[in-house]
């Protein structure tokens, strides 16, 4: 994303989150299925380290670092409102020195430059996708930045394919007054990043296609 485009971005989730920042959690946890099933399986290596792209409130990274005690966690998100509440439930949580976090760019972020290290052992994008207008690339730049037997995990909105059409209907109308568009080539993108990048893919539909879950993974 270019510079003017990721400031113009930041700006309008700002505008989005600054209110809705104080209960996001409360009235997420019924909707966003299938995240607790993420961190379940992210699996990283005793010492290893895990960003979460478009941390949010910091709520995926502190239930995550609570699963993976031996793990190190790192969060980025383009909103600077939503970081000063996932900065304040970090510390509440008493984790400040097992999550770090940053404000970043999904489709450019750099290891290197945010957290101080290269080639993460596992990235994840929880709920993020369907928010980001470049969401091809931020798939590509989180594989791209992965190390060896790394992992990066996806879950989103699915197409609601095994559900009645009357509820995808009313559902899709719903996210889109937050700017949420369920990404429908979903799988033929991470198919296509990983095999450009030579990645193991797996796509799963999840509570008939309510959300979709994805990896690719490095050898």
């Amino acid at each position: 994303m270019a510079e003017g485009d990721a400031r113009d971005h930041a700006r309008h989730m700002d505008a989005i989150y600054r209110s809705q920042r104080h209960v996001y959690d409360l009235t997420r946890k019924y909707y966003l299925l299938g995240r607790d099933r993420l961190i379940r399986e992210l699996a990283p290596p005793p010492g290893g380290s895990v960003i979460e792209v478009g941390c949010g409130t910091a709520r995926n990274l502190i239930a995550a670092a609570r699963a993976w005690p031996e793990a190190r966690f790192y969060g980025f998100d383009i909103s600077e409102a939503m970081l000063e509440t996932a900065r304040t439930s970090v510390r509440r949580a008493g984790l400040d020195g097992r999550i770090t976090l940053a404000q970043g760019d999904a489709t450019s972020f750099d290891p290197k430059a945010l957290f101080g290290f290269d080639a993460p052992d596992r990235v994840f994008m929880s709920y993020t996708l369907s928010m980001i207008p470049d969401w091809r690339g931020t798939i590509a730049r989180g594989a791209e930045v992965l190390g060896p037997g790394g992992r990066l995990a996806i879950v989103d909105f699915g197409q609601q394919e095994g559900l009645p059409a009357a509820w995808r209907r009313l559902l899709f109308a719903w996210l889109a007054r937050f700017d949420v568009t369920p990404r429908a080539e979903l799988e033929s993108a991470v198919r296509t990043v990983a095999a450009d990048r030579g990645l193991a893919a797996d796509f799963r539909p999840l509570y008939r296609g309510y959300a979709w879950s994805a990896a690719l993974s490095r050898a």
